[in-house]
């Protein structure tokens, strides 16, 4: 099915500016966090400046969205690109010059993060107008394929780069790899869906009746909102301290990476495998998600990490995928970047709630309690979103007429 893929023009040069895009994003918080204590050595500073940019991104997503469906997707990447290559060739010029400061590098992140509230729903949609319909299950399982390697290959080069020549440099890698990108965009030519001029107010509520108007859209939603929320607490912020009292901080690498793997077995097994049903077997195999929590609470050792992470890495990409599929072939597509962005909103507006409580809850009722708590909450959101007859029930056949190139 990869070489049925490849010969889709736009598909190829999509997939190849977000793999790249995705490396840069695996750099940049590497090279960025280490710049930052280089500077002043102060982990609030550096927490400052990673919120300054997850703020602008959560606030502005559904703006992101309402620009996505007004004007030619590819055009947004490009734009969204370029903007995020010169503003991080700007914070690699300061680092590298010695004249960084905090708030200049928080006022870029924001920047950073409000280019990439534009990116994320333009890029999501776009990926059906790049192949047929019978392809786009594939495609999608390729998509979030090249994203882990590049993930992994962006960990790795930060790395290098950041102790070889410093983080300067490693950043100025990541601006080097979205101006790539944009390039790649421009490559992209699709068939652009019609659209109606209307208020941007009005745009954001025919957004928001799309999303509410689907009982297994916003259901799901929820489901993550829960499952994010915990993971973001138990396995960011737990997590390595556990690992730091137990099997180390290397091991913990190699669990992570582990979750990666999963996640690839996952993408490979989603190309072949393509139930009626995808969306209810997805979300039942976030289930996995409790599995770290309970090995981290009970049992930390890297073996038992290294399985149930990987377990969680393929349950999420089968989950992601059905999802993935399931909105444009429900979706108008007109409409599809509101309706992701209400998606990413709904997601990701808890993550920093978790990361922020994980603490204080385990200092009050203990780690190991806190950590069984957040598999229980898991659990019992994923089964509460297979409670919905309509998350069960929903077909992966189109409902909504989708267009390739």
């Amino acid at each position: 099915m990869f070489a049925d893929l490849l010969r889709h023009r736009s598909f190829r040069w999509l997939t190849l500016g977000r793999g790249i895009s995705f490396v840069g994003n695996a750099m940049a918080p590497i090279a960025l966090a280490f710049a930052v204590l280089d500077l002043t050595g102060s982990v609030a500073d550096l927490g400052l400046v990673v919120a300054a940019r997850s703020v602008a991104n959560v606030a502005l997503l559904l703006a992101g969205g309402v620009l996505a469906d007004r004007l030619p997707r590819a055009v947004v990447l490009q734009g969204s690109s370029l903007g995020a290559g010169i503003s991080q060739a700007l914070v690699a010029s300061l680092v590298l010059t010695g004249t960084a400061s905090v708030p200049l590098l928080a006022v870029l992140g924001v920047v950073n993060g409000a280019l990439s509230a534009a990116f994320l729903p333009a890029s999501s949609a776009l990926t059906p107008q790049t192949v047929p319909a019978d392809l786009l299950r594939t495609a999608n399982a390729a998509s979030r394929m090249t994203r882990s390697v590049a993930m992994i290959a962006g960990g790795s080069v930060a790395g290098v780069l950041v102790a070889a020549v410093g983080p300067g440099w490693g950043i100025a890698a990541d601006a080097l790899g979205f101006l790539l990108a944009a390039v790649c965009f421009m490559r992209v030519r699709v068939a652009e869906p019609a659209r109606e001029r209307s208020h941007v107010l009005a745009d954001l509520r025919d957004g928001w009746t799309e999303f509410t108007g689907r009982t297994w859209l916003w259901v799901v939603v929820a489901q993550f909102l829960f499952v994010n929320a915990i993971n973001a607490g138990g396995l960011q912020v737990l997590g390595p301290a556990i690992a730091d009292q137990t099997f180390g901080r290397t091991a913990w690498g190699l669990a992570l990476a582990a979750e990666t793997v999963g996640a690839l077995v996952g993408g490979f097994v989603a190309m072949r495998w393509q139930p009626r049903h995808a969306l209810a077997v997805g979300v039942a195999l976030v289930v996995l998600d409790a599995g770290p929590l309970v090995g981290l609470a009970v049992a930390p050792t890297v073996v038992v990490m290294v399985v149930t992470l990987a377990l969680t890495g393929f349950g999420m990409e089968q989950a992601g995928i059905a999802w993935d599929v399931s909105l444009p072939h429900h979706i108008p597509a007109d409409r599809l970047a509101r309706v992701y962005s209400y998606d990413a909103v709904g997601s990701f507006i808890a993550i920093p709630l978790g990361q922020v409580v994980a603490g204080p809850v385990a200092a009050a009722i203990g780690t190991q309690s806190a950590l069984l708590a957040g598999a229980g909450i898991t659990v019992l959101a994923t089964v509460a979103a297979l409670g919905s007859r309509s998350v069960r029930t929903l077909s992966s056949v189109p409902r909504v007429p989708l267009s390739g190139n």
